[in-house]
């Protein structure tokens, strides 16, 4: 949009801003913001950054080195379509205050070092990314967790449990349960919704495959989109999740991407198809292999299989995460690759059959991730399968052409299992993280407050916490 921020300080000037929006992430993934009157929008605020606590921002700095600044990237600058006022948004990446050297545990920085690795590799010069986003839209959502209570109440317009509602003005159309997907109005009765969405995901620069309704009864909806460089895809993965709450709650919805916020239903998974160019060849094309897939490509799905357990940590990395994971609902249980199988944990696209749109999709990662990190993770899974040559076949990991949920369990046995709780997938990150280290891209500083935050903060937190399905089972004991 802007080459320089002089542009960007003019077009302020002709379109009549009124406030300036910087937003900027965490280490665990969710962002922030800080605002400025358009008064202080100047040259200086690109180069020096402003001035913001890092010793508030979780997984950054201590209170007593907590002086950061954040550094706006002009081509991320968007109209916010939120504010009343009109306001230019940027996203940022978070520095050192006196050096304004990028901040090693900053995931913008990470996934930028990954980007550079895979240059340094010589493998390929690009990468591209593009993901499904799969959430709920609900009409309220209440929960409350207390020292002697433990509760939560979602509702949906939607849902089947509302068919015999005594209401004024039942109009019935209601979606039973896992008969979401694909549904026609008046079952979809948030079509107008996702338009919105699309429509003002589509007027921030960011071009839309399509939207559907999916699985999921009581409102899951899929919105798809083209695909893009990793940091790139980081940074709209977080406008898409922003704009998609956003006009969810303008509408008098909410939204969540949370993987599993309803039992016994479908849960949210956020899938990455990814590719690899050199000198804008497409590098995973081979008409003669499986699938399409060339030789390297099938190194690269060696790597991302191999190194599954410990990536699940970063890419699945919260408790809820879990309750995603398990038979019986299309999300990936096992760790193994297949054409068109949306069981298996890496599907290989049949539709995809150009050269420059062969690709492989990884299935198993969820929204909790923090993005940037998860992608630059799945990257250098993947360069270290090139770079050993891991064949994924040879490794154990298929491909199986089979629906694994039907087949006898002897032979289910025998296929790798993902992790099943948080706490395996972070003892699997500690044991297997070097393919990480290279070339810098992370830190065993990121991953050692990556590790110990999870467990504690989150998987104890859980863990201590008494159940209300406990009550039924053992109240009376």
């Amino acid at each position: 949009m802007f080459r320089n921020p002089k542009e960007v300080i003019k077009f302020a000037n002709v379109k009549k801003i009124g406030m300036i929006d910087l937003k900027f992430i965490d280490l665990f993934g969710r962002w922030h913001h800080l605002s400025l009157p358009k008064s202080q929008l100047n040259l200086d605020m690109f180069k020096r950054g402003t001035p913001f606590d890092g010793s508030a921002t979780p997984g950054f700095k201590s209170v007593e080195s907590g002086d950061m600044v954040l550094i706006p990237d002009i081509q991320t600058a968007r109209l916010d379509p939120f504010w009343d006022m009109p306001t230019l948004s940027f996203i940022c990446s978070s520095a050192e205050a006196a050096t304004l050297e990028p901040y090693k545990r900053e995931p913008r920085s990470v996934a930028r070092r990954a980007e550079k690795y895979l240059l340094e590799t010589g493998i390929a010069d690009q990468s591209l990314w593009a993901t499904e986003f799969e959430f709920y839209i609900f009409d309220s959502i209440n929960y409350k967790n207390d020292i002697n209570m433990a509760s939560y109440i979602i509702d949906s317009n939607e849902a089947d449990w509302n068919s015999g509602l005594r209401e004024s003005k039942n109009l019935g159309h209601k979606i039973p349960p896992h008969s979401g997907y694909h549904a026609i109005p008046p079952l979809d009765d948030l079509f107008n919704l996702r338009a919105e969405m699309v429509r003002t995901i589509e007027g921030g620069g960011i071009p839309v495959r399509y939207h559907h309704h999916e699985v999921g009864g009581p409102g899951q909806s899929e919105i798809e989109i083209l695909d893009d460089t990793l940091t790139n895809m980081g940074d709209i993965t977080m406008w898409m999740k922003y704009v998609i709450k956003m006009m969810a709650r303008k509408n008098d919805h909410t939204v969540t991407f949370m993987p599993k916020p309803l039992y016994n239903e479908a849960g949210n998974g956020m899938h990455f198809h990814q590719h690899l160019f050199k000198k804008g060849k497409p590098l995973f094309y081979d008409k003669k292999g499986y699938g399409g897939l060339s030789q390297l490509a099938l190194y690269y799905i060696g790597g991302l299989l191999t190194h599954g357990s410990a990536l699940l940590a970063l890419t699945n990395p919260s408790t809820n995460s879990y309750k995603r994971l398990v038979p019986g609902f299309e999300a990936p249980v096992k760790l193994f690759f297949s054409l068109a199988n949306r069981s298996a944990a890496i599907r290989i696209p049949k539709y995809a059959v150009r050269p420059m749109e062969k690709r492989m999709e990884f299935r198993p990662p969820d929204a909790t991730c923090n993005v940037y990190l998860a992608l630059a993770a799945q990257l250098m899974a993947g360069i270290d399968g090139i770079k050993k040559k891991i064949d994924p076949t040879k490794a154990g990991f298929g491909p199986i052409d089979k629906n694994v949920f039907i087949l006898p369990q002897k032979e289910r046995d025998k296929i790798k299992s993902v992790p099943a709780s948080l706490k395996e997938a972070l003892e699997a990150l500690e044991k297997d993280h070097k393919f990480l280290l290279e070339g810098g891209v992370f830190t065993p500083d990121i991953l050692e407050v990556w590790i110990d935050y999870k467990l504690n903060r989150e998987h104890n937190e859980v863990r201590n916490r008494p159940h209300p399905y406990e009550m039924s089972l053992y109240y009376d004991v």
